[in-house]
């Protein structure tokens, strides 16, 4: 009976998983056609930095876009999950496919980003965060992966829970990652091309996250959830 329903769960779990990514993949474009309008609109001559100053209605449609998308992948996991750990891995999964696909679908409209070193703005709230394309992509890789192992720990009816020393490394990478992208804030901000970007920011900030990951499965508790 245990394996049948083990079964059941993994098979629910295939489903659930293909209909967020799917999901992710097409809102995926909606993002980067929103952003092929806003490009056409304040950079005709092409993309480039410094950022430019938008127009205030522009700019709080902007920001109130970026809420409501932060919104609708929060939603999605949370309608595809049923514990806490498990809807927020799919909400990792969902936001590291629609981040991924982003730049996938702008490459295919509009031929940019032109290289994975290409800088690009990648959120405003609460400051611009502004840093090469790679950067996110490779956040969005670990997150997908990340999300993905979480997931599959539930569909086999196994728990996660996160020991301290996991909190700690998670919250520390998010701190270098978070400062990678707003370091130079003054910078953008005033129209001027930001600092170098911090490469070796990013590197311990995912080496923070994967290795928060690998300790939190390693001390997993290894009795089945109720």
């Amino acid at each position: 009976m245990i394996s049948e329903a083990v079964a059941t769960d993994a098979s629910s779990t295939r489903i659930r998983y293909f209909w967020v990514v799917l999901f992710a993949v097409a809102f995926g474009f909606v993002e980067a056609s929103v952003v092929v309008y806003l490009r056409a609109l304040y950079y005709p001559e092409g993309f480039a930095l410094p950022l430019k100053v938008m127009a205030t209605p522009h700019a709080v449609i902007e920001l109130v876009r970026e809420l409501a998308t932060l919104v609708i992948l929060i939603a999605v996991g949370w309608i595809a999950g049923k514990a806490p750990w498990e809807r927020f891995a799919y909400f990792m999964v969902a936001f590291a496919v629609w981040d991924i696909f982003y730049y996938l679908w702008l490459k295919v409209i509009l031929n940019w980003p032109t290289g994975p070193l290409d800088w690009d703005v990648l959120f405003l709230i609460p400051v611009p965060w502004v840093g090469p394309v790679i950067a996110p992509v490779l956040i969005s890789l670990v997150m997908l992966l990340s999300g993905s192992v979480i997931i599959g720990l539930f569909a086999q009816g196994k728990r996660f829970h996160p020991p301290a020393v996991s909190w700690f490394l998670a919250v520390a990478g998010v701190g270098f990652l978070l400062y990678s992208f707003v370091g130079d804030t003054a910078a953008t901000l005033h129209g001027k091309f930001p600092a170098p970007y911090r490469y070796d920011f990013l590197l311990i900030g995912l080496f923070c996250a994967a290795a928060s990951l690998a300790h939190a499965l390693v001390r997993r508790s290894p009795r089945s959830s109720p």
